[in-house]
């Protein structure tokens, strides 16, 4: 969970603590050189593939598997990335303050979109994405990769690349870094 959408989400100001850690750098790094390949496996190399990390949770993973791409392929893969405030369905519900602007600086036109984001859970997220996406351009295709899918759809969305599945409850909380998954849950600041 990114800090913006923690700051939003009851208790509001609450402080994420970790109850369990889920994958380590080692095992995140991996995660990400497994989806890398996946990616350019499934669009047969990377003729037209561009990578659209959502704000704020998505960037370091989308800038992460492009320089796994780099690293694999030596194909320098644009990243983009993707506020996507405006286009949520609660926006009336909760505060909407958007801190990081989306800056897409190349064409979407016909290309394979693969967007990025840390973790999926109800799906709203990426519908108010894929939203976003098509007011920049008109892709060939959107994928979804993710580096945690914990469940609890409300949309039907599936990603296409998944670093790790990860069932959890609705209460719990996920926080996904480039430096480790941990479960826990939102406690208000200074107690439970």
């Amino acid at each position: 969970m990114a800090e913006r959408e923690r700051r939003r989400t009851p208790p509001y100001g609450g402080v994420f603590v970790a109850r369990t850690e889920v994958l380590d750098v080692e095992a995140i790094g991996r995660a990400v050189r497994r989806m890398a390949h996946e990616i350019l496996e499934a669009n047969r190399g990377l003729t037209d593939v561009v990578l659209v990390g959502l704000q704020t949770g998505g960037i370091p993973f989308a800038e992460a598997i492009a320089s796994a791409l780099l690293d694999i392929e030596g194909v320098e893969v644009p990243v983009g990335k993707l506020d996507v405030a405006f286009y949520r369905d609660d926006i009336n519900l909760r505060p909407v303050l958007p801190e990081a602007a989306t800056e897409i600086a190349f064409d979407l036109d016909r290309k394979v979109v693969v967007l990025i984001d840390d973790v999926l859970f109800t799906g709203r997220t990426i519908r108010a994405a894929l939203d976003a996406l098509i007011d920049q351009g008109r892709p060939k295709s959107i994928q979804l990769a993710v580096i945690i899918d914990r469940g609890h759809r409300e949309l039907p969305i599936r990603p296409d690349y998944v670093g790790k599945n990860l069932p959890t409850r609705r209460d719990e909380a996920v926080n996904a870094t480039l430096h480790g998954v941990e479960l826990g849950e939102m406690t208000k600041e200074g107690g439970r």
